[in-house]
């Protein structure tokens, strides 16, 4: 009853309403901004290696560009990459790639002026700590009839932030990888649900060492571990393509055909076929880089910088990162390698995943993802950890708190329960709480868009020496 009342409520939430928020809200910042922003691209790589301290000691915030970014990554590049593209390849096809590419770009000028907001209208914690995020930015930017859609937000974030998917998938990895050393039968549940509660107490212990650091332990785990991890995987996939480089042109081709309708799922060009590709490959890039969901706001709120602008254009690296490359990636060498899953709904996506490394990889290709899948989900464990407890602190300032053990303890027990969950549920219940929490953000950011363009304006013409009308 459960799984169908999840299924249920995903249907409802994720209608044409919200696609078109994300999109046409998307496409209207693209108005507003006329694309402008992207010239600023070199400018935001540039920024990533000028350190914090150069920003001046009154700066506010905690981080550098670069770490308030890999703290951001850390949550967006993880088991989505991964495990998502498989969901949305056997879901919709390789149309729904399409749809991811065009979230991206639109979700690149959408993270720009959301996470430029969440520096413009920072606030601060029960401790005056700085913070930034879209709860911050409803509360002191907008009428005070907005901060139902603040709570709102912070309520929804406590679920959407929760990195049960990542803690399912990478639990999924590793038991199907060590099940035959064991000696145990794929159907053996018993030893399946073993295996997953023990991998699951392993990450819960591990997560609850580094929240018990702090911000700064977090940022320092992230900063080395992002980087390293984009790397290997990059190359692993790589060397993939380059072993099937023929079949990379018809591979595109069928993901603009069917992106179209033109070979949709089930045969035939329907209204119905494309849309349902499209809301597919919406929610599952919107599920991999967030923008518009008002995760990374809370991430980059925390840089140490003067100049909102400057962080809104580092933020909108990540849907590059994520999506335009790695997810790509991730895409072409499943449809490369086992083309026959696609419209197979149901099966595990990582495991999907797993199946196109162990055909290129033959004997080590199960090991290379585990090992990769491990840091990307390890990371994501820890990157959604900073959102959720932000999130927690938002709404119950100081109280629970028992030194920040009380939320330690609630979201590592998650992690355990998300190791031994359904992976359909898992992926409902985030769904849900995705979708709950892109309409206040969404909403904010559409309306508080002429600020932005205004500050960006002069940043651009004075800072970036580009001028932008």
């Amino acid at each position: 009853m459960i799984s169908e009342l999840l299924s249920s409520v995903v249907d409802i939430v994720w209608g044409m309403p919200l696609v078109f928020l994300l999109i046409g809200g998307g496409f209207y910042l693209i108005a507003i901004s006329k694309m402008q922003i992207l010239r600023g691209f070199g400018h935001a790589i540039g920024l990533l290696f000028k350190e914090a301290k150069s920003e001046g000691s009154d700066a506010p915030g905690q981080l550098s560009h670069f770490r308030a970014l890999t703290n951001a990554l850390s949550a967006t590049v993880g088991m989505g990459n991964i495990g998502g593209v498989a969901v949305a390849i056997t879901q919709g096809g390789p149309g729904a790639i399409f749809w991811m590419w065009i979230t991206a770009l639109v979700g690149m000028n959408t993270k720009f002026f959301e996470c430029t907001l969440s520096m413009m209208f920072r606030g601060k914690d029960y401790q005056g700590e700085v913070q930034g995020g879209p709860m911050y930015v409803i509360e002191n930017a907008l009428p005070k009839y907005w901060k139902p859609l603040a709570v709102m937000f912070a309520v929804c974030g406590m679920v959407g932030t929760l990195s049960i998917f990542n803690a399912n998938q990478i639990t999924n990895l590793i038991v199907e990888t060590v099940r035959p050393a064991f000696g145990a039968a794929e159907g053996d549940l018993a030893f399946g649900f073993k295996a997953s509660l023990v991998t699951g107490l392993v990450l819960a212990g591990m997560v609850f060492y580094i929240l018990l650091g702090g911000l700064q332990r977090l940022a320092n785990v992230t900063s080395k571990l992002v980087p390293s991890m984009c790397v290997i995987y990059v190359l692993a996939c790589l060397i993939i393509l380059i072993q099937n480089l023929p079949a990379i042109p018809a591979v595109f081709a069928s993901i603009f055909k069917e992106a179209f309708g033109i070979e949709a799922i089930g045969g035939g060009i329907t209204g119905a076929a494309v849309r349902a590709i499209m809301i597919i490959g919406v929610k599952r890039a919107a599920f991999s880089n967030e923008a518009g969901m008002g995760t990374a706001p809370m991430a980059h709120g925390n840089a140490k910088t003067k100049e909102p602008v400057s962080e809104g254009l580092v933020a909108m690296l990540g849907p590059f990162i994520d999506t335009i490359v790695i997810c790509t990636m991730t895409a072409l060498v499943i449809l490369i390698t086992v083309p026959e899953v696609v419209g197979q709904e149901g099966l595990s996506g990582i495991l999907v995943t797993r199946q196109a490394f162990e055909v290129s990889f033959s004997g080590v290709g199960p090991y290379v993802l585990v090992f990769v899948g491990f840091l990307f989900s390890f990371s994501s464990l820890v990157g959604f950890a900073n959102y959720n407890q932000k999130c927690w602190n938002y709404l119950f300032k100081g109280r629970f708190s028992l030194g920040n053990k009380t939320f330690i303890v609630f979201y590592c027990s998650t992690i355990v329960l998300g190791a031994i969950a359904e992976l359909t549920d898992v992926i409902n219940l985030l769904d849900i709480g995705f979708a709950l929490m892109a309409i206040p953000n969404m909403l904010a950011t559409i309306v508080l868009a002429p600020k932005v363009h205004a500050l960006a304006k002069d940043y651009f013409n004075r800072v970036v020496k580009v001028k932008v009308s």
